[in-house]
């Protein structure tokens, strides 16, 4: 029996995985050492240290009161485990239709490309990786895997969510709930990467909030990168002349020329974004400006590069 083969499907997967192989290829460059590590999980006990072992693991404070050098051995030792969760939220099909294959992003392409990207980014490094996604309900959840099988499975789905980049769901998104579910679901120590705007419910902010320190609760390391649109959503940069703003979750209409309320909009906008980088801040989640605007790579870059100073 011939195969039926979906050439439009093909050809845009090896499309996804060829622009990650690409920006890979422009992380590395000029790095030296990998911006992510492994975790060790728990403390087993001590043994001696042995001429040639790595002083990484030494137990200085034992060394003060023993005058013995014992090195630190853990339960299990892997390599990093990285959880990327995307917002499906309606909102974050602004400001508008993308070819799934062009040079122009909305926030929910912007995603799906940085989620390919660091995907390749782990495989090279032979980390293991999961997927969510997430928007009235959590949608996808995988557990993580460095398979090359496991690879394929979540560049498919993400193609799926590139198939519909310009149909924004008509349900309203619940953050709060699917953050929530994520965290029980992710049993063990991993990097949290979540893609979003954080315009789930500005009154649920302290709930988004919790919900993430959840995560950090389970001893997860969060990364929030917050997708947007400078231009319009940040700058409310429009003509002088009448709009009708469309509330993507809600459906809400307002009439009005954005002359009139820019001042205090962008008022509005900048303590948004201060509340969230100091909310961020006291929970120890890092957080990243991401403006779909810059393209995905200056900013995966900039930030990876960012983080190897650290180590």
């Amino acid at each position: 029996m011939p195969i039926n083969i979906d050439r439009r499907q093909l050809q845009q997967l090896s499309r996804l995985e060829f622009l990650a192989k690409q920006a890979v290829e422009g992380f590395i460059t000029g790095m030296h050492k990998s911006p992510f590590h492994g975790f060790s999980v728990e403390f087993a006990e001590h043994r001696l240290y042995n001429k040639g072992d790595s002083t990484r693991h030494i137990d200085w404070k034992l060394f003060a009161r023993t005058e013995k050098l014992f090195v630190k051995r853990y339960e299990e030792e892997t390599n990093l485990r990285c959880q990327l969760v995307i917002d499906r939220s309606a909102s974050m099909y602004f400001p508008g239709p993308v070819e799934p294959d062009g040079d122009k992003f909305n926030k929910i392409k912007f995603s799906v490309y940085a989620a390919a990207a660091l995907i390749e980014l782990f495989k090279r490094q032979r980390d293991a990786v999961g997927l969510s996604l997430f928007g009235e309900a959590l949608n996808l959840h995988t557990a993580c895997k460095s398979s090359n099988a496991h690879h394929n499975y979540l560049y498919s789905e993400l193609e799926a969510v590139l198939d519909e980049v310009n149909s924004p769901p008509s349900k309203s998104t619940s953050a709060v709930e699917a953050l929530h579910e994520i965290a029980e679901s992710t049993h063990r120590r991993s990097l949290v990467m979540l893609f979003s705007d954080m315009m789930d419910n500005s009154e649920k902010q302290d709930e988004i909030f919790a919900a993430l320190q959840h995560l950090r609760h389970n001893k997860h390391e969060v990364i929030v990168f917050h997708v947007s649109d400078k231009a319009t959503e940040l700058d409310f940069d429009y003509a002088n002349r009448p709009y009708t703003f469309v509330d993507a979750e809600s459906g809400e209409e307002v009439k009005v020329n954005p002359v009139d309320i820019r001042e205090q909009y962008t008022e509005q906008m900048k303590a948004f974004r201060s509340n969230l980088k100091v909310k961020c801040g006291q929970y120890g989640i890092d957080f990243v400006e991401a403006n779909v605007n810059e393209g995905v790579n200056p900013i995966l870059l900039q930030y990876l590069i960012k983080r190897q100073k650290l180590f």
